[in-house]
């Protein structure tokens, strides 16, 4: 008597699957390279709060005392007229400070002085500090 097995094992490979994988890897290396390569090497003060929306105009402050307005380096004397021009049909203007923790007092408050001579609305940039239990 010979027995037949009814399950019989399929040589084939699929290759859908290492396709999607691969896929996912792609994508993965492609957004994290490109975030790195346009961001500032500031490190912000830790704190509580709420994270803030990526449409936000932000001013950011090194800790050699440079300044960029938006991920571009703008002179200290051309930020409040480039404010200004920013600013003129906004009912409700703002703007983000990024300061580096270690940054000038003196350099911040430069902003913050912009911001209470023209009713801007001013926040603070921190990083979201980790509660320990």
């Amino acid at each position: 008597m010979k027995l037949r097995s009814r399950n019989k094992i399929s040589a084939e490979f699929s290759m859908a699957s290492i396709t999607d994988v691969i896929f996912l890897l792609l994508t993965f290396f492609m957004l994290t390279a490109s975030a790195s390569q346009s961001a500032l090497n500031v490190k912000l003060p830790n704190a509580k709060g709420q994270e803030m929306p990526a449409e936000r105009l932000y001013i950011t402050v090194t800790i050699d005392g440079k300044y960029f307005l938006n991920k571009k380096e703008i002179a200290k004397e051309q930020i409040e007229p480039t404010l200004k021009s920013m600013f003129i049909s906004n009912p409700a203007p703002s703007f983000v400070i990024a300061a580096d923790a270690d940054a000038l007092h003196k350099d911040v408050i430069f902003l913050m002085d912009i911001a209470n001579r023209n009713k801007y609305r001013v926040l603070i940039a921190t990083n979201p500090q980790i509660q320990k239990e």
